[in-house]
């Protein structure tokens, strides 16, 4: 067993997750995988020992991702990176045997803590002052493989809010603006930036110059507040202004 495999689809969080990961000792080496193939491949060269995975990853999907990786290295611990909406992904992945969620935009203080309660036990703690409840497998949408309920002691890990009652998409960073949507120009340049493409080639792709770019970007990270890329992606990938 050996280090963490961060699969994700968008280029621009998978390398945000990696430089994260890279910095919490626990979980070294780092490698990155795109694709559900590319993960199989990865674990099968070297057996991880936590895999963070995108609860959106393109077909097969992330289930099948789970099942699939169970074959291939059993005693993985498996996080989804996902939100706590998405209670029919969380349910079944927990399911497989997954050991929680995490948010796409997780920091380093937050990853560590996670990190060393994955290594150390067999689930990962509930939040201060809560009693997370049994998991119910649902029975629609043709869900199939180990339909076992986890024990109560699975937990899904919130966001990286101190409430564990408001979700991460209520609290947005500081310096955003409230209610203001995002135009269909400023989507189209945070979805290139989710494809880990530059200004210039962004400009390329929708015939505009790579000024009118950056002002596009300039104007997207201040309405969702973001200070950066990688932060933009993963609050546009929260809201589902993105996939």
């Amino acid at each position: 067993m050996a280090g963490v495999v961060v699969c994700h689809g968008s280029a621009v969080v998978r390398e945000r997750l990696v430089v994260t990961s890279i910095g919490v000792p626990a979980l070294g080496p780092v490698r990155a995988a795109s694709s559900v193939d590319e993960l199989l491949s990865l674990a099968r060269r070297m057996p991880p020992t936590v895999v963070l995975l995108d609860a959106h990853l393109a077909a097969p999907g992330a289930i099948e991702a789970i099942r699939r990786l169970r074959a291939v290295a059993p005693a993985a611990a498996i996080v989804l990176l996902a939100l706590p909406d998405d209670t029919v992904a969380l349910d079944r992945a927990l399911a497989l045997g997954a050991r929680g969620f995490l948010a796409p935009d997780v920091g380093r203080a937050e990853l560590s803590a996670v990190a060393a309660h994955v290594l150390a036990s067999p689930v990962l703690p509930a939040p201060a002052g809560q009693r997370t409840p049994p998991v119910d497998v649902p029975s629609q949408g043709g869900f199939r493989g180990d339909a076992r309920t986890p024990s109560e002691g699975v937990p899904v890990v919130p966001a990286s809010a101190p409430d564990a009652n408001v979700a991460p998409a209520a609290a947005p960073t500081t310096g955003a603006i409230p209610g203001v949507p995002l135009t269909k120009r400023e989507i189209e340049v945070l979805t290139g930036m989710s494809h880990g493409r530059s200004n210039a080639q962004i400009g390329a792709e929708l015939y505009l110059s790579e000024d009118t770019v950056k002002t596009h970007a300039r104007r997207l990270f201040r309405k969702l507040g973001a200070n950066d890329r990688a932060q933009a992606v993963a609050i546009g990938l929260r809201r589902g202004l993105i996939r």
